[in-house]
């Protein structure tokens, strides 16, 4: 049977703990090989989880102390800002789980696992150990939330103009390097200035948001949907030559046409106008968004609610 344990723990608590060590101390001899091996870990985690802001090499860090000590097979890391869990070794049968919050923060949830069940003092050792995680997890989710803010969009969720200039940069020089293609769309809402105009505002910011719903539904996890402005957007398509960039293009074309938008009740038909460029050696940044900034209007004047591409 499965063994597994949840709680909460808050940092008051952990601090509390880490405070009475000494009174655990007997505890501690029995969970260690050497009574020694505790504060031996203990110490090396207070350093080494100081060391980083990413949440996934924290965590990384002190499931290896774990391990040391207790032989944990597994940890897992769950967040409600992250829809993909953190997963470090094999889950095991045993488990013990804890709920991680600090002054009413929520800091995530983590699962522990090995073949092994915990014993009580085990648990308790676990539980004092977080005392040294609790400080450097909240910062590393506070720094991760501060370029979330400082890469996104507020409004619509995907990511701005600054995102779209470091991350294009940088898979310009991978696809030299890689001799790979890349492609890039631009896209525009159409006639978007008239739902603004009779429905206001509100109304017009709800559209949008669907509209990147839509997109977003439309390519791999590995593209980028980028917001230059306005009712612009950028699509960043990695390895993607032109007739692949194509196909997305016109996927994203019909998903937007088909979509089933509504006012208050009143169904509102969005289409888009897309221009497609692909990555030439001579390109920079500028170059290739503006070279789809140009297709994208070649495809207004031709009708709109279709595809531009290069010849």
């Amino acid at each position: 049977m499965m063994h597994l344990q949840g709680n909460t723990i808050d940092f008051d608590t952990a601090r509390i703990k880490l405070g009475n060590a000494g009174k655990t101390a007997g505890a501690r001899r029995k969970t260690a090989k050497q009574g020694e091996q505790f504060e031996q870990v203990q110490q090396q985690l207070l350093q080494s989880l100081q060391t980083t802001l990413e949440v996934d090499q924290i965590l990384s860090l002190f499931c290896t102390g774990l391990k040391a000590l207790l032989q944990i097979d597994a940890l897992e890391y769950r967040h409600n800002s992250d829809p993909n869990p953190i997963q470090i070794g094999q889950p095991a049968l045993h488990r013990c789980s804890y709920r991680l919050s600090h002054a009413g923060s929520y800091l995530g949830e983590l699962q522990f696992s090995r073949q092994q069940r915990f014993s009580e003092n085990e648990l308790l050792a676990i539980e004092t150990l977080l005392g040294t995680l609790l400080y450097p997890l909240r910062n590393a989710l506070m720094y991760r939330e501060a370029l979330h803010c400082a890469l996104n969009d507020s409004l619509t969720g995907a990511s701005n103009r600054l995102a779209l200039n470091q991350n294009l940069e940088r898979d310009i020089r991978q696809s030299h390097r890689n001799q790979q293609p890349l492609a890039l769309l631009v896209l525009d809402i159409d006639h978007f200035k008239q739902v603004n105009d009779s429905y206001g505002h509100a109304y017009g910011d709800a559209a949008l948001k669907a509209v990147v719903n839509c997109i977003s539904d439309s390519l791999r996890s590995v593209d980028g949907l980028y917001r230059l402005g306005g009712e612009e957007f950028v699509v960043l398509l990695n390895d993607t030559s032109l007739d692949a960039g194509r196909m997305v293009a016109e996927r994203i074309r019909k998903s937007v046409e088909c979509m089933q938008f509504e006012l208050d009740g009143q169904p509102i038909p969005l289409t888009v106008s897309i221009g497609l460029s692909t990555l030439r050696p001579e390109d920079s940044v500028k170059s290739l968004i503006n070279r789809g900034d140009l297709l994208m209007y070649q495809a207004k004047r031709g009708g709109r609610n279709q595809v531009a591409e290069e010849h």
